[in-house]
């Protein structure tokens, strides 16, 4: 490479960098100016991110969308569009990192992985845990009770063995989600385990198919979610607004009133975070602890 030639690429690689650090730090600006904010969500997580009758979203986290953008149109002291983008588990975070969403809100989990990717602020708003779906008068009432009991699994999943076979259960695991519910409907096992969350959403999303049915035991091995802004921006103005915000949820009982407005179980995990923003707990922290 010749002098010249180097000298024109150290040259585009430095403005890239400030064009970088200029659009992050602008990245608010840029939203108060143009008047909208758009926000990706799940049109396909009942009852975080779902279409009503109408087709409109409507959710818990689209509550949470319309809420923020409350809150930047009283900072900005004009009027905040919201436009809610739908995304999927396989295109959030790519969505993000192309502009075409300001900010992520759409159950997904705080991962050290994803945070290598996106700007997930601090604190999380919402966690998800692992416990075991059963019919009713199945005679599960906890964890030890699935001791000796056929319940199914997704094949690969890490909790068949520490919450499954650990527990004396004989594991069925099956291909997929589908495969694992139909299976579990048709009564092949006394119980199913998985996520939490996807039992809330199809209990609420159906609630005569699965009246029968309950989770028959405690939550278990947390994973919170986190929204996310780009990860140049989750420490400039955007990424601390959004933060802020996520704090005052939780200060004020927010996200427990919206449990309750789209009937999710109460969820120990936000009780917990309420507490402990409350009490000014470093857990509710707008900075990370490594």
């Amino acid at each position: 490479m010749s002098k010249k030639t180097l000298r024109i690429t150290i040259a585009g690689l430095l403005f890239a960098a400030i064009a970088s650090t200029q659009a992050a730090a602008d990245a608010l600006k840029d939203i108060v100016e143009r008047g909208s904010l758009s926000v990706g969500v799940k049109a396909d997580f009942a009852p975080w991110g779902m279409r009503d009758a109408a087709g409109n979203l409507v959710g818990l986290e689209i509550d949470l969308a319309q809420d923020f953008a409350k809150r930047l149109s009283k900072q900005a002291g004009k009027d905040i569009s919201l436009n809610l983008v739908v995304v999927a588990t396989a295109n959030r975070m790519e969505f993000l990192e192309q502009g075409r969403i300001d900010v992520l809100i759409a159950t997904m989990s705080d991962t050290p992985e994803r945070r290598k990717v996106v700007g997930i602020v601090q604190p999380d708003y919402y966690s998800s845990g692992i416990a075991v779906l059963a019919r009713k008068d199945s005679g599960i009432n906890g964890w030890e009770s699935i001791n000796g009991k056929a319940i199914c699994g997704i094949q690969g999943s890490w909790f068949n063995k520490d919450y499954g076979t650990k527990k004396g259960a004989d594991m069925v695991a099956f291909k997929g989600v589908p495969e694992a519910e139909a299976a579990f409907l048709a009564g092949r096992c006394a119980g199913w385990l998985y996520d939490d969350s996807a039992f809330t959403a199809r209990i609420v999303a159906d609630p005569n198919k699965w009246a029968d049915y309950a989770v028959a035991t405690p939550v278990v091995a947390d994973v919170p979610w986190g929204a996310a802004v780009r990860k140049d921006e989750v420490n400039e103005p955007l990424g601390a607004a959004l933060s802020a915000a996520i704090i005052d949820w939780h200060k004020s009982g927010l996200i427990s009133e919206l449990e309750k407005k789209w009937h999710i179980p109460e969820s120990a995990w936000v009780r917990s975070m309420h507490e402990k923003c409350l009490a000014g707990d470093k857990a509710c922290a707008s900075v990370r602890e490594e």
